[in-house]
C-alpha cells in the first residue's frame, strides 16, 4: 500500500543582491558620537571603532548605490532567484516583500511605501498576470522568515502553487550619524522561489514557532530623534537599546528555537545548520551557546552557525535569505547543504518579534 502524499513548500531557487559599495569601520572614526542625553562621547574615534569591532565582529558593511532604493535591490535578488529556479514569473501566485522602511532615496529620510514594494517589484519584473498577488510585510528583522511562514500556509492549503519571497532593506539610510549603532547597519536583499511539491515524506518547509513581546520590550528597536540636540526638524532615525535588546535575545531566542525543534520532533543534534539573523556576531554566538546548554551540551560547535556579518554588516530582513543563497551556491567557504539536511532559520527584531522554522533540504 502506497504512503499518502502531502503538499510541501520547497525552495527551487534562491538569489541575493550584495551592494558593491564597501564601507570600512575607519569611515566612522571622525563621526561626532553622542549619548542618548545629547552629551558628546569624548572617547577618540579610533577607540570607539575598535571597541565596536570587538563587540560585533563587524569590520565592514555594504550599502546601496545612491541611484538604488529598496525595491531595486529586491528586484535584483528576485531576478537571481527566478533564474536559479528556471521559473516563469508569470506563473507566480504570490510576491511577498519583507522590509522595514520602504524605498528611502539616498539623502532622504521619508519612507515611501505607497504603492507597496511588492507591487513595484512585480512591475519591475514585468509580470502582467493579475492573479499574482503582491504585498508587503513589516515584522522587523524577522520579516523574511515570517513571510516564508505565510507563503508556506498558502502552498500547504492549496491556495497557491508558488511564491516569490523577498527580504530587502536599505536600512543604513535611516541611521543617526551621531549614534554608535549606525555602524551596525547595512543594505542588501535576498529572495527565494517556493513551489508546491507532493511527497510521501516531509520536505521543504516544516513547522515553525513565533512570538511577539509588545509590552515590556516594544521600544527596544524604534524610530526616534537624533542624539544630537542641534539637529533641527522632525527627522527620525532608527534607534536601538543595545544592552536591553542583547539580554532579550539571549533570554528568548534559545527558548523559541527549542520550541520550534520540539514542534518538529527534533533535538539540536538533528540540525545541520542554524541560519540566524546576522545582528551581532558575539550575540549570535551567545544565543547558540545558550541553546546548546538547553540540550545539555557544554560546548557549541560554531560551524553549525554560518556568519556573514563580519563583512556584510546587518542588512536586517536580507541577512537570512542572503546567507541561505550564499551557502547553496557554494559561495560561503566551509559551509554546504545537502539533500536531507535539516536547517533552522531564525530571527529576532523590532516588535519585539522572534520566529524560527525548520527546513529540510530536498
Amino acid at each position: 500500500m502506497c504512503a499518502k502524499k502531502s503538499i510541501y513548500a520547497v525552495i527551487t531557487g534562491s538569489g541575493s543582491y550584495i551592494p558593491p559599495v564597501v564601507i570600512k569601520n575607519s569611515h566612522f572614526e571622525n563621526n561626532v558620537f553622542m549619548n542618548e542625553d545629547g552629551t558628546r562621547i569624548e572617547t577618540p574615534g579610533n577607540e570607539i571603532v575598535n571597541k565596536f569591532e570587538q563587540i560585533t565582529d563587524i569590520i565592514e558593511r555594504r550599502v546601496a548605490e545612491p541611484q538604488h532604493v529598496t525595491s531595486d535591490l529586491a528586484t535584483f535578488a528576485a531576478q537571481d532567484a527566478i533564474k536559479s529556479a528556471n521559473f516563469d514569473p508569470e506563473k507566480l501566485d504570490y510576491i511577498i516583500v519583507a522590509h522595514n522602511l520602504g524605498d528611502i532615496k539616498s539623502g532622504a529620510l521619508y519612507p515611501d511605501i505607497l504603492p507597496t514594494l511588492a507591487s513595484r517589484v512585480k512591475n519591475n519584473l514585468g509580470i502582467v498576470n493579475p492573479n499574482c498577488v503582491a504585498y508587503d510585510i513589516t515584522f522587523g528583522c524577522p520579516g523574511w522568515t515570517q513571510a516564508m511562514i505565510q507563503a508556506n500556509y498558502y502552498i500547504k492549503s492549496g491556495d497557491a502553487k508558488s511564491a516569490l519571497v523577498i527580504g530587502a532593506d536599505t536600512i543604513s539610510r535611516s541611521t543617526d550619524p551621531h549614534d554608535r549603532d549606525t555602524m551596525i547597519f547595512a543594505d542588501g536583499a535576498g529572495a527565494v522561489v517556493l513551489e508546491a511539491r507532493e511527497s510521501e515524506h516531509p520536505v521543504g518547509m516544516l513547522k515553525h514557532a513565533v512570538r511577539t513581546d509588545a509590552v515590556e520590550y516594544m521600544d527596544l528597536l524604534r524610530i526616534g530623534q537624533s542624539y544630537n540636540p542641534e539637529v533641527e526638524g522632525e527627522n527620525l532615525y532608527l534607534k536601538m537599546l543595545g544592552r536591553k535588546l542583547y539580554n532579550y535575545a539571549l533570554t528568548y531566542v534559545p527558548l523559541l528555537a527549542q520550541q520550534c525543534l520540539e514542534a518538529n520532533g527534533m533535538i539540536l543534534k538533528d540540525v545541520k545548520k542554524v541560519l540566524i539573523h546576522q545582528a551581532n556576531a558575539k550575540m549570535d554566538e551567545a544565543i547558540l551557546k545558550r541553546l546548546c546548554r538547553l540540550y545539555g551540551e557544554k560546548d557549541a560547535d560554531l560551524d553549525v552557525m554560518p556568519m556573514t556579518i563580519r563583512t556584510l554588516g546587518n542588512s536586517s530582513v536580507a541577512t537570512v535569505p542572503t546567507l541561505f543563497d550564499l551557502i547553496v551556491k557554494g559561495k560561503l567557504e566551509g559551509h554546504e547543504l545537502k539533500s536531507g539536511d535539516n536547517v533552522m532559520m531564525t530571527s529576532v527584531g523590532a516588535g519585539m518579534n522572534i520566529n524560527a522554522f525548520m527546513y529540510k533540504m530536498p
